[in-house]
């Protein structure tokens, strides 16, 4: 039916057309016809073949306002602001006294950041319609906009004087007294208006007010009252329960607050951001003491709302602080399967296996989800993370070449690549490695990782030590705080057997983090060796046992008996 009543309309517009080329009129019902059509088709959301009809009808008829007004908000619709301004001002000159060209204009005025144009065209519509409840809402949201708080509130007043006072005028000015700084004023007309009418929203507020001034008894009345005119008022039960959690009236916090992440009618996302933030800000003995009571509430929330990721991904967070990583990995998988096309349930997935420490699978996931999602080089990213730690190096550096290929930044195409060359020393392959750098050096001279990478494994061969000294010293110069940098610096002026300027180099470094390197200390350790200062060299030579692990504790332990040798 809606089909065929357009069909005729537009045919009555249609059988115009050869009329109006011919003598160049448009009878009043011609125009009314072209009109209906055009408005039928914007009510349907046709803004373009709606625009086609009323542009010829303002050629024919320049003069009608309506379709003026109605090519405006094509326009409009269209983001053709400019025009849709021109148009609409046409319409609002042509016609002062209709309402809704105005009114239309004077949004759009207000849309695009002209508040005071807008705010200025609302007071005259003011006085033209003292009567309409709508534009005193709008300019109230004007001046708040614009910081007019006083003359909000002027037009406050005048909106309750139309209509008397209501929940959402006493909210409004609550709000404008607090953000002129005037909280006991805010507080106190909520106060005046509780104690005239009964209103959930004011009562839950004023619980608020009490719990942040410690009057616990005071909130929970509060709360109360709201929750025996609205039994389900979200505000007003959340506010409840934290009233006995704050007081610390655990026996009554939790069946509330299970009973709050049980309700289906409150938002999931207001239960993610309560239970977010209990995961981050109550104490960790709150956390472990009430570990049962805990997972009962989380289990309602996600229960509750079992499609929800946020739910599922707070859920998870909640599982990993209390080192419960199986139940963890069991929200974070489930919000993968729920939404398998979902970029960001993928990648937190990834995370968690990364921080799990689980590298098959974060390898074998990751690289799943970089062939479903080949844009997102994320995945790519934590393939070549896991597979790092896995020590498939030769992974890393098919992944990294991917990164390199397909980054359209070269500072990012730079550090991929750059990698490569890392890979290939790692896997003792220095000719490839070099190779590599010599290529990340070409694309930028100055690249003060890849300068510092080579150097130092230059240093580690004691060959070319010129080349060394020279890249590692535009390092230092680029950035002379940076411990690792000094490192190498430092190493290769020991090479040199420029004892005395390595050993302040070596200073300097330990100022800026060095101290937490074992491979630091134990070269400066040499340094002080070779200078002959044996008690401090021994000294940060036991600082680098401390630090090393694994095979470079035992390889430090043998080079320092050797050193205690050759010191006798």
């Amino acid at each position: 039916m809606r089909i065929k009543k357009y069909l005729v309309l537009f045919l009555a517009f249609m059988m115009t057309l050869p009329l109006a080329a011919q003598v160049k009129v448009v009878t009043p019902a011609m125009g009314e016809s072209a009109l209906v059509s055009a408005v039928a088709l914007y009510d349907d959301r046709n803004f373009k073949e709606a625009e086609r009809l009323l542009r010829a009808l303002i050629s024919e008829c320049p003069d009608n306002d309506a379709a003026l007004y109605y090519m405006g908000l094509c326009r409009l619709m269209q983001r053709d602001v400019d025009s849709a301004e021109m148009y609409l001002r046409k319409a609002s000159e042509m016609d002062p006294g209709n309402y809704w060209y105005r009114q239309r204009l004077a949004g759009l005025y207000n849309m695009t950041g002209r508040g005071e144009l807008a705010a200025r065209m609302y007071e005259q519509l003011l006085v033209d319609y003292p009567k309409k409840n709508e534009i005193y809402y709008d300019l109230v949201g004007i001046y708040i906009a614009l910081k007019h708080y006083d003359d909000a509130l002027v037009t406050l007043d005048k909106l309750e004087a139309v209509m008397g006072e209501n929940e959402s005028t006493v909210m409004t000015r609550f709000d404008l007294l607090r953000a002129q700084g005037k909280h006991p004023e805010a507080f106190e007309c909520l106060k005046e208006y509780n104690s005239r009418f009964s209103s959930p929203q004011v009562l839950a507020v004023l619980g608020d007010y009490e719990m942040s001034q410690y009057n616990d008894s005071t909130a929970l009345s509060c709360y109360n009252e709201a929750l025996e005119i609205d039994p389900g008022f979200a505000p007003a039960l959340l506010g409840r329960a934290e009233a006995y959690r704050m007081s610390r009236r655990y026996d009554d916090y939790f069946p509330e607050i299970t009973r709050f992440m049980s309700i289906e009618d409150i938002p999931a996302a207001g239960k993610s951001d309560y239970l977010n933030a209990l995961v981050n800000q109550t104490d960790p003995k709150f956390q472990r003491g009430f570990r049962a009571r805990l997972d009962k509430v989380f289990d309602a929330a996600v229960r509750t709302h079992q499609a929800d990721t946020s739910l599922l991904f707070v859920t998870g967070l909640y599982y990993v602080v209390s080192e419960r990583v199986e139940k963890a990995d069991s929200c974070f998988k489930a919000a993968v399967d729920l939404y398998p096309d979902d970029v960001k349930a993928a990648g937190t997935y990834c995370a968690f296996l990364g921080f799990s420490r689980d590298w098959d699978r974060m390898a074998a996931t990751a690289e799943i989800f970089s062939e479903k999602f080949p844009e997102e080089l994320a995945f790519l990213d934590y393939l070549s993370s896991a597979s790092y730690q896995k020590g498939d190096y030769l992974k890393v550096i098919e992944v990294s070449q991917k990164l390199a290929d397909a980054a359209d930044d070269p500072k990012v195409k730079l550090l991929y690549a750059a990698n490569v060359g890392d890979m290939y020393h790692t896997l003792g392959d220095a000719k490839k490695a070099f190779k590599v750098y010599d290529k990340c050096l070409k694309m930028d001279p100055g690249y003060a990782p890849v300068l510092n990478n080579y150097a130092y494994y230059l240093s580690l061969k004691n060959k070319k030590l010129k080349k060394a000294y020279t890249m590692s010293r535009k390092t230092i110069e680029a950035e002379p705080d940076n411990a690792t940098y000094l490192d190498t610096y430092g190493w290769i002026l020991y090479l040199q057997k420029k004892y005395p300027e390595a050993k302040g180099i070596f200073k300097h470094a330990m100022l800026y983090g060095g101290k937490e390197s074992a491979t630091i200390l134990d070269h400066y350790a040499e340094v002080l060796f070779a200078l002959g200062d044996y008690d401090l060299a021994f000294f940060y030579w036991d600082q680098a046992l401390s630090k090393a692990e694994g095979d470079e504790k035992v390889d430090l332990k043998k080079k320092i008996e050797l050193r205690k040798t050759q010191k006798k």
